[in-house]
């Protein structure tokens, strides 16, 4: 809840629009690049190979570190049986991720299929599938069976449970620096105490969950492989699991913080609370001990919710691409103030549903709290949209951006509902004190009727022991009424419980949002976005290698997508292309041909031809690329998408 002091209102809203323009003007200026997921850059044999002999394995190379076990490379036959034998192995070394698997021998001829699926190392499953053929091409090739990685009801039910964790993360974190920051008495609450430890149980039930669901995630798809012990094993080795096994024990240190929270801060404060009533040394002793009790949690407990926190980046989006080094720290800064301020709304309902004497005092020092949160979270929220989404069409062209978009409207209608919220906390003053009193004077009136009810009847239920329970049920309930009662005639706190619960309930769809984005391809991958002044743009400077990436429509069906070329070292000599198509989901988008020509136009020298090899679907390569001196070449790459349709795209590149 972003309930903001009166005095800021003009003010503040001015503020927030210039930033809202300010915001927008700065994503559509800035330019980058940003990781991708693993992509297979090469395979032995490759994609469409007719071999002589059948080879003993088969080797793939990737883009990128990558988690795979030991049946994520299967090679079938052209019946769809299995040929691939033993262990994968991984034959990884320096920069180079490469993986390989033996073959059966004495293979007959035929045209054989090879899937895989992977992980990235920003925990995006991927997968892919290319053929080659031994002798000849056979008649039928293999059905690829099975989902892809991070599909199916392991898929669904990994997802689900880092919503819950994230959630987990949330009400823990949040709801003690709610008690630590706002109301210091809440620490002897009981419905905060189960807020919190309930975040905790489900943070760490949530950890290990996920640890364990990382084998099929990554492997086999099959739910029963959770408990293998072989797999879980690997699973430790990866970026991934070192990540969750440190979350588990940086959750280790955080049941200490919860017990010393509630239990010895809590009396210190209940301590406090009573030497207040009273003068002298004792209130003064009790108030330092607090204080300095209060700064050991605070420090301790930071430090321990920003390591579980890092947890995160180091294992997502923030961890690969670039600027790993600062998209890390604020992705860290990022959650913490989605923690502070989420998780402090729901501490704050709970304390307004169940807590019948919640101070003004409290709700004022979580609304600035919120309000720091929300400044945090935009910027960092601009930073991290500059280096996932990248230009304005992939807002609306790619799912990341669309799904981006719709976090962005949940959050405006949570600030619309915060706005209200604060509205019913501008009106918590002399009004609700006036009410509070006359509450108590009635309150008072029913204690008086009931004691004298009670002199009346005790002595009948004196040797009567059914009667006394009957009537301590009867109090019971009329206690329950009077504070249902008592809590209904407040207006001011009824409004603001009833914006605080909207808000509550939008935070929940705002954070199903978030985790989908977190296992959404980026919108921008592996390049570097061109100017577009409607002339032909210089390529990136001297001796470095060229990066393009272009959108192109040859105007048939299926006939949009994006173009990425990269040219290295873009020297003169022998040069090393590679061409990738995607179509407008992000995904690899396989067309019949790709064609590449150079010109000099100065040195009247071309057009040279190209004709890069198909590597998988979306993927071209050319490895000897002459180019034979420098200068402005104009770079002509021609795409079909059908026997009709196709489309070329010019641009000048500088060579050497």
């Amino acid at each position: 809840m972003t309930a903001i002091a009166p005095r800021f209102g003009p003010q503040l809203i001015r503020l927030l629009l210039v930033t809202a323009v300010l915001t927008v003007g700065l994503l559509g200026a800035l330019a980058g690049t940003a990781s991708a997921h693993a992509a297979l850059t090469g395979s032995d044999p490759k994609d469409g190979a007719v071999v002589d002999v059948a080879p003993r394995e088969v080797t793939l190379t990737f883009s990128e570190q990558i988690a795979m076990g030991d049946d994520s490379i299967r090679v079938l036959d052209p019946s769809s049986k299995r040929v691939d034998v033993a262990k994968m192995r991984d034959l990884s070394q320096g920069g180079t991720v490469r993986y390989a698997v033996g073959l059966k021998p004495g293979l007959p001829d035929g045209t054989y299929t090879v899937a895989w699926q992977a992980v990235s190392a920003d925990s995006h499953p991927v997968s892919g599938a290319f053929t080659f053929s031994v002798g000849a091409p056979s008649a039928t090739t293999a059905t690829v069976p099975g989902q892809e990685a991070g599909g199916g009801l392991v898929g669904t039910l990994y997802d689900t449970v880092r919503y819950i964790s994230y959630a987990g993360f949330i009400l823990l974190v949040g709801g003690a620096a709610f008690v630590l920051a706002c109301w210091q008495r809440g620490a002897s609450v009981r419905p905060l105490q189960r807020l919190v430890v309930g975040g905790w149980v489900t943070l760490t039930a949530a950890t290990l969950v996920l640890l364990l669901l990382r084998t099929p995630y990554t492997g086999s798809g099959k739910l029963g492989d959770m408990f293998d012990l072989g797999g879980l094993s690997d699973v430790l080795d990866t970026k991934t699991g070192a990540a969750l096994v440190s979350r588990l024990l940086l959750l280790g240190a955080a049941a200490l913080f919860i017990a010393v929270l509630f239990g010895a801060y809590a009396k210190r404060v209940t301590e406090a609370e009573a030497e207040s009533e009273q003068d002298g040394e004792g209130n003064a002793e009790a108030g330092k001990a607090k204080a300095d009790l209060a700064f050991g949690l605070g420090l301790g407990g930071t430090v321990v919710a920003a390591g579980i926190a890092g947890t995160w980046a180091l294992s997502e989006h923030a961890s690969t691409g670039i600027q790993t080094g600062l998209a890390m720290p604020l992705d860290v800064l990022h959650l913490l103030a989605v923690a502070a301020w989420l998780g402090g709304l729901v501490s704050l309902l709970v304390a307004l549903h169940r807590v019948p004497d919640l101070e003004r005092a409290a709700v004022r020092r979580f609304s600035r709290i919120a309000f720091t949160s929300v400044v945090v979270l935009a910027v960092t929220g601009v930073y991290q949209s500059w280096r996932q989404v990248g230009s304005w069409d992939a807002w609306t062209d790619t799912s990341y951006g669309q799904l981006l978009l719709v976090k962005i409207g949940l959050i405006a209608v949570l600030l619309g509902a915060a706005w209200f919220s604060r509205r019913w906390t501008g009106l918590l003053g002399e009004d609700a004190k006036t009410a509070e009193a006359g509450a108590d004077a009635e309150a008072g009136i029913d204690v008086a009727e009931e004691t004298a009810e009670e002199d009346v009847a005790e002595a009948g239920t004196a040797a009567d022991p059914e009667r006394a329970a009957q009537l301590a049920r009867q109090r019971t309930a009329l206690a329950t009424a009077r504070k249902k009662r008592d809590r209904d005639a407040d207006t001011e706190r009824s409004g603001l419980r009833r914006s605080v619960l909207i808000e509550a309930c939008v935070a929940l769809v705002v954070l199903a949002v978030t985790t989908a984005l977190t296992g959404t391809e980026p919108g921008r991958t592996q390049e570097k976005e061109v100017s577009r002044t409607g002339t032909e743009a210089a390529a990136p400077a001297p001796a470095r290698p060229v990066n393009l990436t272009e959108r192109f429509d040859t105007g048939g069906t299926k006939g949009k997508g994006t173009l990425r070329l990269t040219i290295d070292p873009a020297s003169p000599g022998t040069n090393l292309m590679h061409v990738w198509i995607d179509g407008p989901d992000g995904k690899p988008m396989d067309v019949p041909e790709v064609k590449v020509a150079y010109t000099l136009k100065s040195q009247q020298i071309g057009p040279l031809p190209v004709v890069p090899e198909r590597l998988a679907a979306g993927h071209w390569s050319a490895g000897n690329v002459q180019i034979p001196m420098p200068g402005d070449w104009h770079l002509q790459v021609t795409v079909r998408t059908s026997d009709i349709d196709q489309t070329t795209i010019e641009k000048n590149v500088k060579i050497g």
